[in-house]
């Protein structure tokens, strides 16, 4: 149930024709796990937890650097060389205290993906690596857990929900293959729009929201792309791979 105080937050978004009290609810029930607290995270965590998702599991165990800031607002110069896990639950909380956030301080890999993210109800993946982003993908079939991936790149970002282990639809690895070690974009020698991450991340959230409580038109086997240099947006299906080695029957 709904306090009155919890009513009076969610007032703007519990009016929605298409959303209600009952979407209000299925949030609160929600459990998301969030792979990193970085350009993509730290909008995410912010718009998941005013919303109101009940709770928020933050996996990253990197530390703030001053390098960060441009793009990761939950952080400030006090927090350099603390665990961004761990600053951005205590944010999250700050932002609202109704939300239970769990701060998770260390690598996500192959050993221990399913441990992490077991039970969860989606898992929101803005890490930066294929090595990490593959065993989440893994874990998420495995576990039978939505995914989804959000990833950026100079003025490019994209979006996209997976549920690999249902009939045809597609997993991550089914896009991207599945060598941990194939070449991928890093912010570090790319470069990355701030402003860009923060659109992206609050994208991932609002498709979070969507994908919690059935608002609107699913994601699920659709990539969601945007090129902020040209102000292009455009939308691609995601076939299943027959052969894919996570996700084929």
């Amino acid at each position: 149930m709904l306090s009155d105080a919890e009513l009076d937050r969610y007032a703007r978004q519990i009016i929605l024709p298409a959303f209600g009290g009952t979407g209000q609810a299925k949030l609160k029930r929600a459990h998301v796990a969030i792979i990193g607290a970085g350009g993509i995270g730290c909008p995410a965590i912010t718009y998941l937890a005013a919303a109101g998702v009940g709770k928020l599991s933050i996996i990253d165990h990197d530390i703030v650097e001053l390098s960060n800031l441009q793009r990761q607002p939950l952080f400030t110069d006090a927090d350099i060389g603390a665990q961004k896990a761990e600053v951005a639950a205590e944010a999250a909380r700050r932002i609202n205290p109704n939300v239970e956030t769990v701060a998770v301080a260390e690598r996500l890999g192959g050993d221990n993906a399913e441990a992490l993210l077991a039970g969860a109800s989606l898992i929101l993946d803005g890490c930066d690596n294929f090595d990490t982003r593959l065993a989440v993908n893994r874990a998420a079939v495995a576990l039978q857990i939505p995914l989804l991936s959000a990833a950026i790149g100079a003025f490019e970002g994209q979006v996209a929900l997976y549920e690999g282990w249902r009939g045809e639809d597609a997993c991550y690895a089914c896009l991207v293959g599945s060598d941990p070690d194939r070449e991928g974009v890093n912010c570090a020698e790319t470069g990355v729009m701030g402003a860009l991450a923060g659109m992206i991340g609050t994208m991932a959230a609002l498709e979070t929201v969507r994908a919690l409580t059935g608002l609107g038109s699913s994601l699920t086997g659709r990539l969601a792309i945007v090129d902020m240099l040209s102000r292009r947006w455009r939308e691609v299906g995601v076939p299943k791979d027959p052969l894919c080695p996570v996700c084929r029957a």
